[in-house]
């Protein structure tokens, strides 16, 4: 259809053609005429490669209107799950290099957790609008905050020195990665392992973290304790400290993060037990009422109590990223204790 709007005609691309009869080959299924024809792309056009499935994309500059010199022009598939890689990986960078040509800007993102978008905006709305030539833009997520800068090279100094200043132990992550990619990112870096022991969360959070590529060199284990009677099959809480704090509680959180990281043998161990509702609640533990434990070799126990009172999905999301935000404030601190440690060292 756009070989068709444009002009212009199919052309078999020999690269692509070889590279989906591999991709069906390896996957057992059968080669077709219609499969085919995936492998034409418009004269000139550039083949963007699809990694996540086997209609490719393709970049173009098209006469499409005479006042308009070369436009560019994108197809891309339609799954979000084949779309969104495919932009990340082959569209952003062409229009990198079609913006610096036009007008030499910089973009920097701060990924921040733990901080609502209100109080975010609040602390570096004013001061870094009034920078001249910045543009500022805020994109929330359940736990998370995205903040976009955009401008030349001073303007970009300027606005990382007033985000850092208000924020800095809240940003996770200046480039595109999640909260479990920069943990992981920091468990290899300090060559340590975790655990897990989970209840309200339901193994929210090792398989956020066994998402992340590399994980198996540092996770150990994750024990899903739902039930009462799990919490002690599985890490020897011992019942009466149930029954008499509830399993809700800051005593049964921090049983579970040192019994988890005595169990795996590892050097952190996070643990959640909570109340995510609809049901459950009561006037001393109320729905959206959250324990996380961190326990820690070397140092003591750290047991965090929040309060998320949403529905049932988002409090689990809620409830992993403030464990895995402990964590990571607990890393980084560590690391800044042992570096101060040993500068102070004659």
């Amino acid at each position: 259809m756009v070989a068709e709007a444009l002009g212009l005609e199919l052309r078999e691309d020999p690269q692509l053609l070889t590279s989906l009869q591999q991709r069906l080959q390896a996957r057992g299924i059968k080669w077709t005429p219609g499969i085919a024809r995936q492998a034409d792309v418009p004269e000139g056009a550039q083949v963007l490669p699809n990694e996540n499935g086997s209609a490719p994309g393709f970049y173009l500059k098209a006469n499409i209107n005479p006042r308009i010199s070369s436009p560019h022009l994108f197809v891309l598939p339609g799954p979000p799950r084949e779309l969104q890689p495919m932009f990340m990986a082959s569209v952003l960078p062409i229009l990198h290099s079609i913006v610096q040509v036009l007008l030499p800007v910089e973009r920097r993102i701060y990924r921040i957790t733990g901080v609502g978008e209100s109080v975010v905006e609040e602390a570096i709305g004013n001061k870094v609008l009034a920078i001249p030539g910045i543009e500022l833009g805020y994109c929330a997520r359940p736990g998370e905050v995205e903040v976009r800068v955009i401008g030349n090279a001073e303007a970009i100094k300027q606005a990382d020195a007033i985000v850092t200043a208000a924020h800095g132990d809240s940003i996770f992550s200046t480039a595109d990665e999640t909260l479990e990619e920069a943990i992981v990112k920091l468990l290899a870096k300090y060559n340590q392992t975790l655990a897990t022991a989970e209840s309200c969360t339901g193994g929210l959070i090792a398989n956020r973290i066994t998402n992340v590529p590399g994980a198996s060199v540092v996770f150990i284990a994750g024990y899903v304790c739902y039930a009462n009677r799990a919490k002690s099959d599985m890490l020897n809480i011992d019942p009466a400290l149930i029954e008499t704090h509830g399993a809700v509680s800051e005593q049964v959180a921090r049983a579970l993060a040192e019994h988890a990281r005595a169990c795996a043998t590892s050097d952190y161990a996070l643990a959640t037990t909570g109340i995510a509702g609809p049901t459950g609640g009561s006037p001393e533990k109320p729905v959206g009422m959250l324990y996380v434990g961190l326990a820690a070799a070397g140092s003591d126990t750290i047991v965090k109590k929040f309060f998320f009172p949403t529905d049932r999905e988002t409090f689990k999301h809620l409830a992993a990223q403030a464990a895995l935000d402990l964590l990571r404030k607990k890393m980084l601190n560590s690391a800044a204790g042992h570096s101060e440690r040993r500068r102070g060292t004659p």
